[in-house]
């Protein structure tokens, strides 16, 4: 009896928080960072770093990978550097953060019964029993700012209030600079402050071929699935979705026995995570929409990740002869295209002939959407014409 061999065999590198040695399509901004450390640690000064990006920009994934290669061969002075990473998300005050960082610096208290103030004369006791530059990088920091934190100030002023050698590294998805105090905002000026531009489709693609051939068997996904899942995440540049994607997709090709993750299983794992077409919304649809919808189901079902117009549109002729219904007009057909388009149900894309476009549906799997849409046409339920 054959089997089909598993298409996820390293599944954690596509987990957000799996750190790759190389970080595809941000080793531009990692090597400014780099730069600007090293030469401001050389100079004996520590270096302080506002880095803001939405959601999946890979700002995470950049100042761990920058920690990680400063840990490796940063020095200030005699001092090795050292980082200290918190999730500010569920360590959101002063308190708590500072729980972390003695953690991190070998000294351990009570979670309850100290003061800021003496928290502080600890951590800076135990920075001293183990010399070393402290890089703090506090993720996630808008639940911290937001809440008038007196840490910031300290941590980037450290050797004015003796609290030892130490570089702050402030991630956000939203700029943290108007919700700091003055004195605080002084040390993130315009070289401290650095914007993460989402992802495009091109650099998705990237990042997820970098990332299937670490997590699947080789040969088991093509670069035109790769760039669907690019395509569906790329109106928010999330890379964290589109792996989610990805991941959803290899098992959902698992679960079904496939050799390969194929356009099928993309858009059965970005229906599962992110639904956005419901069998109501496919009541509303005119007897057009519907004809033109069914065409492209069936058309992907047997073709992949996206049709031309020209190839969905003897599909759909062939359809309408199949209904017995008269032909619809070339006019008429790209009018119903473009408001298919608009209500998010295709996406429309200039082909590389110019002659024809690319047309894809990624909201439900074809066959899933095929069969709905066989019922809706044959009973006619249409509430308009």
């Amino acid at each position: 009896m054959n089997t089909v061999s598993p298409i996820l065999v390293r599944e954690e590198t596509l987990d957000p928080s799996y750190l790759p040695t190389r970080l595809v399509r941000r080793d531009i901004e990692l090597e400014l960072l780099r730069r600007r450390y090293r030469e401001s640690l050389a100079k004996g000064l520590p270096f302080h770093l506002l880095l803001t990006g939405g959601v999946g920009s890979g700002k995470t994934a950049l100042v761990r990978r920058l920690a990680s290669d400063l840990e490796r061969g940063g020095r200030l002075g005699g001092f090795p550097v050292k980082a200290a990473y918190v999730n500010c998300w569920r360590r959101a005050s002063d308190r708590t953060v500072m729980l972390d960082l003695l953690r991190m610096v070998q000294v351990s208290l009570p979670d309850r019964g100290y003061s800021l103030s003496e928290m502080l004369d600890v951590f800076e006791q135990g920075i001293r029993k183990n010399p070393s530059h402290l890089l703090v990088l506090l993720d996630e920091a808008s639940s911290l700012v937001r809440q008038e934190t007196k840490l910031v100030y300290l941590l980037s002023r450290s050797r004015e209030v003796e609290l030892g050698s130490i570089s702050l590294v402030l991630v956000a998805s939203e700029d943290l600079f108007p919700y700091l105090d003055p004195a605080s905002r002084s040390s993130f000026g315009v070289t401290h402050r650095l914007s993460l531009a989402p992802y495009d489709r091109a650099a998705l693609t990237d990042i997820l071929e970098s990332r299937a051939e670490l997590a699947l068997r080789p040969g088991s996904i093509d670069r035109e699935v790769l760039d669907q899942i690019a395509r569906i995440a790329a109106p928010n540049g999330d890379a964290r979705f589109a792996l989610e994607v990805l991941s959803g997709a290899a098992h959902a090709a698992e679960e079904a026995g496939a050799d390969s993750v194929g356009a099928e299983h993309v858009r059965r794992a970005k229906g599962s995570l992110l639904p956005t077409v419901s069998e109501t919304q496919l009541e509303s649809l005119s007897t057009n929409e519907l004809g033109v919808l069914l065409a492209l189901s069936r058309t992907l079902k047997r073709r992949g990740a996206s049709t031309t117009s020209q190839k969905l549109r003897a599909n759909h002729t062939a359809l309408l002869e199949e209904l017995g219904a008269d032909p619809m007009s070339r006019t008429t057909f790209w009018r119903t295209l473009k408001e298919l388009e608009r209500d998010g149900l295709v996406v429309l894309e200039m082909g590389s002939s110019g002659e024809s476009n690319n047309v894809s549906m990624d909201e439900l799997p074809a066959s899933l959407l095929t069969t709905l849409l066989e019922e809706r046409v044959g009973r006619g339920r249409s509430r308009k014409a």
